[in-house]
């Protein structure tokens, strides 16, 4: 499936699978474990034959050799709803909306869209802009990729909108890409809570590499939502900068692991078609990249 400039990426995740953390509540039929158990040919366990249960579904050939009537068991498959929650603040405009964060953000948005779609998951979108939270809901209809890449690349980073207002009425599984920074307590909050109910939350940290390593030349470092906030950074406090910038990645990562969120970090220059697959992993890890 093509999507405009999406096309090579969305050919490079073709045969991805997301599949869920932990068993998930019954739905439509998908390819999810539910936590029911159903009749089907993937076996499971036997239960006994009840009163009322259709007799189609015992094991005759059980039955022959026991003499006691059995029904064969599987795990039921379900669907499991995903939202696509990006933060549009205007810190992720750095270091430009051409080929930095909002670049990135946008380019795991649509492809891991794409990989919750071609289980057939309803996908949804939640942007936090200028504008406040702009949503698609959750659907499994065959144009809702091409929709979500047309929404999210009208959007232009600007504000500084908590993008914790995404997790009102979100579905069992939200994926979360930000870059941290603006209302990171209120977003963990939101996050802690969801997760209690039982659903999964994943999150992408979204960090450009001009921040790794910013350009050898004395620049003032802005806050891009807030202006009152700024420092000179120059050869003499850059170790000083680095320093600091690893410890908050660092226990930016170790706060979400505490909160049972699925944390990945993903610079803006990492091939996008690699980053999904850590971020969609069965066994996602929470490090931070060095």
């Amino acid at each position: 499936m093509a999507v405009g400039p999406y096309g090579a990426l969305l050919e490079a995740v073709r045969g991805v699978r997301w599949p869920a953390r932990r068993p998930v509540a019954g739905g439509g039929p998908g390819e999810h474990l539910a936590r029911t158990r159903g009749v089907a040919t993937e076996f499971a366990e036997y239960r006994p034959y009840r009163q009322g249960d259709d007799p189609r579904r015992i094991d005759w050939k059980l039955l022959a050799r026991s003499d006691r009537a059995y029904i064969r068991l599987a795990p039921d498959r379900s669907v499991m709803a995903t939202l696509i929650a990006v933060d549009a603040s205007a810190s992720m405009a750095f270091p430009s909306v051409s080929d930095g964060k909002w670049w990135c953000a946008r380019q795991l948005a649509v492809a891991c869209a794409a990989v919750a779609h071609s289980g057939a998951d309803p996908v949804g979108l939640a942007v936090a802009s200028a504008r406040g939270i702009m949503r698609l809901q959750t659907r499994t209809r065959r144009g809702v990729i091409a929709e979500i890449a047309r929404t999210i690349d009208a959007i232009e980073p600007g504000g500084n909108t908590s993008l914790a207002g995404a997790f009102i009425g979100a579905p069992l599984r939200v994926l979360v890409l930000t870059d941290c920074l603006g209302d990171l307590a209120g977003l963990r909050r939101a996050a802690r809570a969801h997760v209690a109910t039982g659903a999964e939350v994943h999150v992408v940290h979204i960090v450009a590499q001009a921040e790794l390593e910013p350009a050898h030349r004395a620049m003032w470092a802005t806050d891009p939502e807030d202006a009152f906030v700024a420092r000179p950074l120059t050869d003499g406090n850059r170790f000083a900068y680095r320093a600091a910038f690893d410890a908050w990645r660092g226990e930016v990562a170790r706060s979400w692991r505490d909160d049972g969120v699925a944390y990945q970090e993903v610079v803006d220059n990492e091939a996008i078609d690699v980053a999904v697959r850590r971020v969609v992993a069965p066994a996602a890890g929470s490090g931070v990249r060095p």
